[in-house]
């Protein structure tokens, strides 16, 4: 069984690696296109669906107004869409619209090809399994 020390080594260690690769994705690949927050409510729209603005803002953590600014400039783009709800013709549904699915695969694919190729040239084929590995299990332990 491990020590507290050695699994509070090993959670900085995957804490550290995890927002390296993330900050480095997140620079690689073309330029312009949505903001990270941007990006982040659009996966937010495309994993959880139709939202309300307040409860988008709640998902992400968001004040309204930073919600305000990045709805405008999503809505400026034509990569959500937003709606009268049908259940209460006060509030605002908002979607993910076929161009904000277009823009979040592209974003996708150019941090994915990045990723192969950086994969390619720096691991083995045995580190890259390695890899695979801990990232589903870095998956189950987020999910749990």
């Amino acid at each position: 069984m491990r020590s507290e020390q050695d699994l509070a080594d090993l959670s900085r260690l995957v804490r550290e690696g995890v927002g390296r690769l993330n900050w480095r994705m997140r620079t690689e690949g073309g330029r312009g296109g949505p903001s990270p927050l941007e990006l982040a409510v659009l996966r937010r729209l495309h994993r959880a669906g139709t939202h309300t603005p307040k409860a988008l803002a709640e998902s992400e953590r968001l004040h309204p107004q930073s919600l305000t600014r990045v709805l405008a400039a999503l809505d400026r783009d034509g990569l959500i869409t937003r709606r009268p709800d049908p259940d209460d013709g006060r509030r605002v549904l908002v979607e993910i619209s076929a161009q904000g699915l277009r823009t979040l695969r592209a974003y996708s694919v150019e941090r994915e090809q990045w990723l192969a190729a950086a994969m390619v040239e720096t691991l083995s084929e045995t580190e890259q399994d390695l890899l695979g590995l801990a990232a589903k299990l870095m998956m189950r332990v987020a999910d749990s």
